[in-house]
Formats: structure tokens, sequence, C-alpha cells
């Protein structure tokens, strides 16, 4: 679910002086579209911890192999740079001051099913079954 974060939330780009973009980021850099998310949680783990930090990842660039040890190589150099941001609207700021295009992914709000450990000991309904 790819959305745009609401207009009255997002920052005034002529707000924005023109004098901050010198940043050392290229022109070519700066004409890369800039993918604005939460990582999904670890599912090996059941810890939530920075699961709210938002990232900014520019997308990848051709990729080859490398002909002396046979390693995926790139020659990009923002393949491998994620930011953190607390919140979209700060990653949508700076975004709005080095001059990227950018896109928001909103995460998806987990379903949880009511569960009970009683429920695996329960006579009533079919999940039980005798074993003799």
């Amino acid at each position: 679910a790819r959305t745009k974060i609401q207009e009255k939330d997002r920052p005034d780009p002529t707000s924005v002086n023109n004098l901050t973009r010198i940043s050392g980021f290229k022109e070519v850099e700066q004409t890369r579209r800039v993918q604005i998310y939460i990582p999904a949680k670890n599912v090996m783990q059941s810890g939530t911890f920075n699961s709210n930090k938002w990232r900014l990842r520019w997308n990848t660039q051709q990729r080859f192999e490398n002909p002396l040890m046979g390693w995926a190589s790139s020659a990009d150099p923002l393949s491998n740079l994620q930011l953190q941001f607390s919140s979209p609207n700060a990653a949508i700021q700076y975004c709005i001051k080095q001059g990227f295009e950018y896109e928001v992914i909103e995460p998806k709000k987990p379903s949880k099913k009511a569960k009970s450990y009683g429920d695996n000991f329960a006579w009533s309904g079919h999940r039980r079954v005798v074993a003799k």
C-alpha cells in the first residue's frame, strides 16, 4: 500500500533555502527516487525494538558480478546507505531540503487474533481429539 502523506502534513518546498542543497550529493544522485518506509519486524524475534523508526533508502542501481571473487558488486555509493528518522515528516523535510524525489510507503497494520492458552485444553468444539 503505497500512499502519500496528507497535504496538510507535508512541508512546504518553497520555504526551503536553495543553499541547503549544497550537500555533497552529485546532481545525478539528486535525481534518484527515495523511499521512506518502516522496515518489517524481524520474524525470528518477538520484540518490537526499533520498529517505529522511519528509514530512507535510495532505489538500487545496477549490480554486477565481480570477476575476481564472484561477489555481487555495485558502483553505487548509496546502495548501502539507509538513514533513520523518528517520523515521516522529518524524512520528508530532509528529502525536500536535499532536493530528492520521495515516495512514502505506509506500514500495514498487523491483524491480531485473540488467542488463549486455555483453548488448547478445551473439550468443547472440534479442536480437541481424544487419542485413544
